[in-house]
């Protein structure tokens, strides 16, 4: 095979000293140099190493060159490899990232019941097949309740087993022989209390406390013209179906979408904004307050209370202690769980509490409350002092009148860009 020159690659053949001497002599040293034994010497470019012969040269600088293309070769393969595991780690974390981001998705779903797991209906039956397994239901109470359970949702109608009554009048009662330390009391008008059952626990105090205002407001002749379709509380699934209806009228579609436009069959929590578009779509005249802040000191909100003292006692400034008003009761809605707001006491000292039907209460633990009680000590299921509410957001909704046809329709367009009211 012809010599190549180590230093241009040209193919120099025999002639390789000749053609390292005439082009490249001035790499090379002083190419020549006698040693005085007759020998010439060659110096290598690269590390000045001298050499008695052009061939042992080029072999040297042979050498020099293939480490040197090892070397480069090399660093370039570690900024690949460098690069490639960076590549590979950032599409590991990317990975992670997404399947975490799809379990919180899943588990918000769940949470909120929009997993696709099935609705008042299924749970009910799957509950109450549980509690047969262990022995605390007989199969005949399990075949009578499930047929009861059917006829309720085929008429829309909720059973009332979760209803306790009176307890509006036992209060009215009870305040008017309290002589400690209530200084004065407003009470909602007559509203009943309806706790979770074995189809909604988990889930389903929106929709509650949403029957609790219903049950007042049917018993109020202003609300009348405007529930003559609905005479009695409906079912869990019937107000999934009545808000639906709301969304198809065109009440709040930013907030329908989060639901898919579809509650029925479903265990999705409801807050504030689907019970105003519920009212507001049976023409109740309502608004949505929104507390997005504690106003007082240790994460409070003593303006919430001033909001709910001013409710009741706005045309109700009589001089008796105890004050019934015509005032239905107020809807209340913090992260996670929803309330009704019954009453407030003021006390002795100035300071205020409010009367609060909690869902989560047993109708066992409400029917206490209409026994005559001297020393109060059941009103603690219902009495909730500033300390005792530090969400730190709160809203409610509150009805005061009825909308006429132009003032809904006006409304249904407003919601569109629904935004609550928010107290500084």
């Amino acid at each position: 095979a012809p010599h190549e020159c180590p230093f241009c690659g040209e193919a120099a053949g025999r002639e390789l000293e000749e053609h390292v001497r005439e082009r490249h002599g001035h790499l090379l040293g002083a190419p020549g140099t006698d040693t005085g034994n007759g020998e010439q010497l060659y110096e290598c470019p690269m590390c000045s190493l001298t050499c008695t012969n052009i061939q042992i040269l080029e072999e040297h600088v042979n050498l020099h060159l293939e480490e040197h293309s090892f070397s480069e070769g090399g660093h370039i393969g570690d900024l690949e490899l460098a690069q490639q595991l960076q590549s590979e780690e950032d599409k590991w974390q990317r990975s992670k990232e997404e399947k975490r981001e799809r379990e919180e998705f899943k588990k918000l779903q769940r949470q909120y019941g929009l997993d696709n797991s099935g609705g008042y209906k299924q749970q009910f039956l799957k509950n109450m097949e549980r509690e047969v397994d262990r022995g605390r239901m007989q199969p005949f109470e399990y075949h009578k309740r499930k047929a009861d359970m059917m006829e309720s949702l085929a008429f829309g109608i909720d059973d009332g087993k979760t209803k306790t009554s009176g307890v509006i009048e036992a209060l009215c009662k009870y305040y008017q022989n309290e002589n400690k330390d209530v200084r004065r009391v407003w009470l909602s008008a007559g509203v009943d209390h309806f706790h979770s059952s074995l189809g909604d626990r988990g889930w389903g105090c929106g929709y509650r406390n949403f029957q609790m205002l219903l049950s007042s407001l049917l018993q109020n002749s202003l609300y009348r013209d405007c529930l003559r379709d609905t005479t009695l509380i409906p079912s869990i699934p019937k107000i999934q179906s009545m808000i639906e209806d709301a969304w198809r009228e065109g009440f709040d579609p930013h907030g329908a979408s989060h639901f898919n436009n579809r509650l029925h069959g479903s265990k999705a929590w409801i807050g504030a904004c689907e019970i105003y578009s519920l009212l507001t779509s049976l023409r109740m005249k309502c608004q949505i307050i929104d507390f997005h802040k504690p106003t007082g000191p240790m994460g409070t909100h003593p303006r919430l209370f001033e909001w709910v003292l001013h409710y009741y006692s706005t045309d109700n400034e009589g001089g008796t202690k105890v004050v019934c008003t015509s005032k239905p009761p107020i809807y209340l809605q913090h992260q996670g769980h929803s309330r009704t707001v019954v009453g407030i006491e003021e006390k002795k000292n100035k300071s205020l509490c409010l009367l609060l039907f909690d869902p989560g209460c047993s109708s066992q633990e409400m029917q206490k409350l209409l026994k005559q009680n001297s020393d109060g000590t059941n009103l603690k299921l219902l009495r909730k002092f500033m300390g005792s509410l530090k969400e730190k957001q709160y809203q409610i909704v509150a009805v005061d009148g009825v909308l006429s046809l132009e003032e809904k329709t006006a409304r249904c367009r407003a919601s569109q860009v629904l935004t609550s009211e928010k107290i500084p």
